[in-house]
């Protein structure tokens, strides 16, 4: 007759805890094994999602890609893609065929070539591209820092969002729009923002003060431009140099937090109106100004989009969104509905559809009589998130919703929403990384406890050898 021998509490607690990190890091594993159709960036590439309505046209898409100090991921490549009328890839352009560690602004011109803005740490190219031959048909160079849009003017000038203008000597913001004449080759006009703003806004200058991301020529002499730290859209008077219109305030994220690319349209009884992406509010809504104010009409995707960061109203009245970090472009119906969707990972930025013009050349939703707030539904869900599966960000804000705890789960969702995707591997889904990071958790917690529990042999050992060395 055996007997077994009586297992200590502390072994319990040891085997207990090895039990819960190996259960915490398996999916994780699993997934890096055999990433299968886990429904990550890794195993989505450039490909069709819900196709219900064949677009007019081919549709291009630049995908920023990810760089971090210098170094690259393979597997999420800065590049221009075009994808066609049944979302089915034409051509893919590489960011190294232009130096270019970061796609931003893709712009068709109406020659039918594309402007093209690219950055890297030597500063910022722009290029007309021949999409037929992919070639550059002329390039310009900037040492402008990170600039995310550049627009070619009728004459010819480019116009310019200048971020990132910080004067070391100084500490000041020197961030600005501007117009630069590619004959000349100098600044023809430029309009800065700490001439304008107090300069205690967004808690003051800092080398990435108004991270203004967007210009466009909306009429003669009239630039909507896009602060996106101020939590703003603004319309700049070139004559003047005064601010026509102003939509949101700094922090009064109610109205826009952090948006990107916003733009102008008008309705047919002459109403001003915005269509923006407001990329921190995981939305894409617009504004209507009445009587000397700026009215929400109609917004669609809220907490379903993952950062959007470009909304074009189409001509036929539909919105085409670029939903960044779904990794996809998707054209929905003023109701939500998706005809047509296209998944370009990684991080896609902006998405033009071909002989629609640049920007938005289509109706409001005054015109088409159309207002509320609209969920998106049809996706054909192939990266987790987009159809019908949830991510572990949406689990706990919508599992808390409604409880004294709603307000700080949906802020918790949206920052890990928005910030685990850079860190995260491409071929690993939002519930296998939850699941590493609280098994890494667990991990120093036992190391730690074990540390503490052994720390007098430790103190021991130490004092040994202290003596021994003498």
């Amino acid at each position: 007759m055996t007997t077994s021998l009586p297992v200590s509490r502390r072994t319990a607690a040891r085997a207990l805890a090895a039990l819960v990190v190996v259960g915490l890091f398996a999916p994780a594993a699993a997934q890096a094994i055999a990433p299968g159709d886990a429904g990550t960036p890794g195993t989505v590439g450039l490909e069709p999602g819900a196709v219900t309505a064949e677009a007019d046209d081919s549709t291009v898409v630049a995908i920023q890609g990810f760089h971090f100090q210098g170094q690259g991921s393979k597997k999420k490549p800065a590049r221009l893609v075009s994808a066609g009328p049944n979302a089915s890839t034409e051509w893919v352009y590489d960011g190294s065929n232009q130096n270019a560690r970061w796609f931003y602004d893709v712009d068709p011109l109406p020659n039918g070539n594309l402007l093209v803005v690219g950055t890297n740490p030597e500063g910022t190219t722009v290029a007309e591209l021949d999409p037929a031959t992919r070639e550059p048909v002329w390039t310009e160079q900037f040492d402008f820092t990170d600039t995310h849009d550049v627009d070619k003017l009728p004459d010819g000038n480019l116009l310019v969002a200048n971020m990132r203008e910080w004067n070391a000597s100084t500490e000041r913001s020197d961030d600005r729009i501007l117009v630069y004449n590619r004959s000349t080759e100098e600044v023809v006009w430029e309009w800065t923002f700490r001439e304008h703003y107090p300069n205690s806004t967004d808690g003051g200058f800092n080398e990435d003060w108004t991270h203004v991301n967007d210009v466009d020529r909306i009429a003669e002499g009239q630039y909507l431009a896009s602060p996106r730290n101020f939590d703003q859209a603004i319309v700049v008077n070139r004559s003047t140099d005064e601010i026509d219109y102003r939509l949101g305030s700094d922090d009064d994220h109610d109205v826009l937090n952090e948006q990107h690319n916003p733009d102008w349209l008008m309705s047919e009884d002459g109403t001003p109106t915005m269509l923006v992406a407001d990329s921190e509010n995981d939305r894409v809504v617009e504004y209507e100004r009445r009587d000397g104010e700026w009215v929400e009409v109609w917004s669609v995707g809220t907490d379903q989009f993952s950062w959007p960061r470009d909304a074009d109203r189409l001509p036929n009245g539909n919105t085409l969104v670029t939903d960044s970090l779904n990794h996809r472009v998707v054209e929905v119906t003023p109701r939500g509905e998706i005809v047509w969707e296209y998944y370009a990972t990684w991080g896609p930025y902006e998405a033009e559809r071909v002989g629609t013009g640049d920007e938005s050349n289509g109706p409001t939703m005054a015109d088409r009589g159309v207002s509320g707030d609209y969920r998106v539904y049809g996706s054909a869900g192939l990266i987790e998130g987009t159809g019908d599966s949830m991510t572990f960000a949406a689990t706990v804000q919508n599992t808390f919703a409604g409880t004294p705890l709603g307000d700080a789960a949906a802020e918790f969702a949206a920052t890990w929403s928005h910030v685990t995707p850079w860190v995260r591997p491409v071929w690993m889904g939002s519930w296998a990384f939850a699941g590493a990071v609280a098994g890494a958790v667990v991990l120093l917690a036992w190391v730690v406890g074990e540390t503490v529990a052994a720390r007098e042999r430790i103190r021991v050992r130490i004092r040994n050898a202290v003596r021994s060395a003498r």
